[in-house]
């Protein structure tokens, strides 16, 4: 009975739904009412129209639920990409927002066929080839930001207090903020974060499913019908919405072309880092999958890419498949792809019923989300985590928020994989086999012998990866290291996430032939160095 029981893979397609139609539909909908607040919040901190953020959270629920490779995954817009969005419409704009807005849409609508370039040609294993120190790293910096950005519309302060100043300079000035906030809107906003912060720690099972930004939203918009904000606030105090038919129009435009490299530039950040957050999504909330189904990548990469062209074309924000409603969403005991289907389409009947109730909500409740959102990013427990693997990892990690705090995330992410690079070769690390690891795999009876040579790191790990899922399943797999000088930690861990995924699906994988090398830290995934002779 146990042995069926875990051999159950619910059914795909309108199988599926008709199989799974009451627990997806109300985790889709539990799910709603987490990403609704948050995609308002994440398009207005984009310097977006709010309502766009809702459109690409209906387009990456309605359309890309019926192409995606993943069967949790929730597509929505993302804080991660704030700090991207806001800077193409910055920089495009120069001062007009609107402008700005659509010349970054036709970035993202490049970067969207590009995404589905990437599928098409296989490069879901794209994320491989990154350090996830400097992964980390970026989206702490990404954390900082939108915390700096946050903190004056936290205490509604006059927009032109904050314009044209970077995160750094915003931190610096938190003290000018305090001066000049808005008590009642600041009220609002520190209960609001108080809500998100202290709702983790609830233990009441029953409570704890109701969704922390849905309680500040009970708690923001009485309060701003109590206190008349539409008669006594400035208009900034509110988020503003319009009509969701009037805003669906063709709004990109591929005029940003002419300043060639900052179009390219933002193309590039667009398609990279939205790839990477949804790849490192998917990985993730595999691992979580209680019935153990593994993601096609490139599948799910070209239906993100799909929805990105679409939602561009229309006027909203890049989507990705995004970490916390996913987790949420297999939580709440979803089976199926339709629960992103489904909280698609609540989202939709929500904006053509009830777009007035979206107009009540104070902007400092929805800064208070996002406020959550960065301190999650950027929270000290990443940087003992790191820290913890190695002291080189910790190096890795804060040059990447050094350089995407000074100058952006292309610079941040290439500065840190550029030290990890110098590390791996003070190493001992061969110049020869950085970019391509010997690799010999041998068959006898009913085992595979993998053995690397010279080096295992980030840079070569795409070949090794491509030997080891060309080996079927249902064998004993022997992955031996003995012969590298050097193993370091983003190709442990991908290791041992083969080894789980290898294992879940029938066959054994031992990694042996580390005796000989040295941890550098005590962490059980830390790079580890050969002993000399």
């Amino acid at each position: 009975m146990n042995a069926n029981i875990k051999k159950y893979i619910p059914a795909d397609g309108l199988a599926g739904l008709k199989e799974n139609f009451k627990t997806d539909a109300i985790s889709g909908f539990i799910v709603f009412l987490l990403a609704l607040p948050l995609s308002l919040g994440i398009a207005k901190a984009s310097d977006f129209p709010p309502i766009m953020g809702l459109i690409t959270a209906i387009i990456g629920g309605i359309v890309v639920s019926f192409f995606m490779g993943s069967r949790l995954t929730i597509k929505g817009p993302a804080a991660g990409l704030i700090v991207i969005v806001a800077g193409a419409v910055a920089e495009f704009g120069k001062g007009d927002n609107e402008l700005g807005w659509k010349l970054a849409l036709g970035a993202m609508v490049v970067a969207g066929v590009i995404q589905i370039l990437f599928g098409v040609l296989k490069l879901g294993k794209l994320a491989d080839f990154f350090p996830l120190s400097a992964i980390h790293g970026m989206l702490a910096a990404i954390g900082i930001i939108i915390i700096a950005k946050q903190i004056p519309v936290l205490l509604n302060d006059n927009p032109t207090l904050a314009k044209g100043k970077g995160p750094l300079e915003l931190l610096a000035n938190i003290p000018n903020f305090i001066a000049n906030l808005d008590p009642k809107a600041s009220i609002i906003g520190v209960v609001s974060l108080s809500i998100m912060m202290g709702w983790p720690y609830i233990k009441n099972k029953t409570i704890k499913m109701i969704p922390a930004p849905l309680v500040v939203l009970l708690f923001a918009i009485p309060c701003e019908l109590f206190m008349h904000f539409k008669q006594t606030e400035p208009v900034y105090a509110l988020v503003k919405i319009g009509s969701f038919v009037d805003n669906l129009n063709f709004n990109a435009s591929f005029e940003g072309f002419s300043q060639t490299g900052l179009f390219i530039k933002y193309v590039i950040m667009f398609a990279l880092v939205g790839t990477l957050e949804s790849l490192l999504t998917v990985k993730a909330i595999d691992l979580l999958d209680p019935f153990k189904r593994k993601s096609n990548m490139n599948k799910d990469l070209i239906a993100v890419g799909i929805g990105n062209t679409i939602a561009a074309f229309l006027g909203g924000l890049p989507m990705i498949s995004e970490v916390a409603r996913s987790s949420s969403n297999v939580n709440n005991g979803a089976k199926t792809r339709w629960a992103n289907f489904f909280h698609g389409f609540f989202i939709l009947m929500f904006v053509l019923l009830a777009t007035p109730i979206l107009e009540l909500i104070p902007n400092a409740a929805l800064a208070a989300m996002l406020i959550t959102v960065g301190i999650k990013l950027a929270h000290p427990k990443e940087f003992i985590h790191t820290f913890q693997i190695g002291k080189e990892q910790l190096a890795i990690f804060l040059v990447t928020i050094f350089f995407t705090l000074f100058e952006d995330l292309l610079i941040g992410i290439a500065a840190g994989m550029v030290l990890k690079i110098i590390i791996h070769l003070i190493n001992g690390t061969p110049i020869s086999s950085l970019f391509k690891a010997p690799t010999l795999v041998s068959f006898e009876g009913n085992n595979y012998l993998v053995e690397i040579s010279k080096a295992a790191v980030f840079t070569n790990y795409l070949g090794v990866k491509s030997k080891l899922e060309a080996i079927p399943y249902g064998f004993d797999v022997t992955i031996d290291l003995k012969k590298t000088k050097l193993v370091d930690h983003s190709v442990m861990e991908n290791l041992e996430h083969f080894k789980h995924d290898y294992e879940a699906n029938g066959g054994t994988v031992k990694i042996k032939g580390l005796e000989n090398h040295k941890p550098l830290s005590a962490h059980p995934l830390s790079s580890r160095k050969a002993k000399l002779a």
